[in-house]
């Protein structure tokens, strides 16, 4: 058997929504296209769009979690390329307080969202 698979969505959980949408729509220009609430309000999910593919990015808020997520040592994360000046970005990013690590060596960059979870940022091409 030979299995077609699409990306569809990835999902991360966050503290603070409206936080975490404020920042990707800054950060990254992305913004929400679809929300669902649990009926007893115990989560939220918003899914973030780029407007260029089909691909989502799903916040989850969970009502009764407690403080941070403990994301460990996994060093999974998300990778967006962007359009334009690759150093105007960086800047922008700069500005915003939001990199955690750069390697100038091999052109890239990371930026930290308010969970701590890590994004890659290449340039378009």
């Amino acid at each position: 058997m030979e299995i077609q698979a699409k990306f569809d969505h990835f999902n991360i959980n966050v503290t603070d929504l409206e936080r975490s949408i404020d920042f990707y729509g800054k950060a990254l220009g992305l913004h929400e296209v679809r929300r669902q609430e649990a009926a007893d309000g115990s989560f939220r999910l918003v899914f973030l769009s780029d407007n260029q593919s089909t691909f989502r990015l799903e916040l989850t808020w969970l009502r009764d979690k407690q403080g941070a997520y403990e994301l460990g040592d996994n060093e999974s994360h998300l990778c967006l390329r962007v359009a334009g000046d690759y150093d105007a970005v960086r800047a922008y990013h700069r500005e915003m307080g939001c990199i955690c690590f750069e390697n100038h060596d091999m052109g890239l960059y990371f930026i930290n969202d308010p969970d701590d979870y890590w994004i890659e940022i290449l340039p378009e091409k």
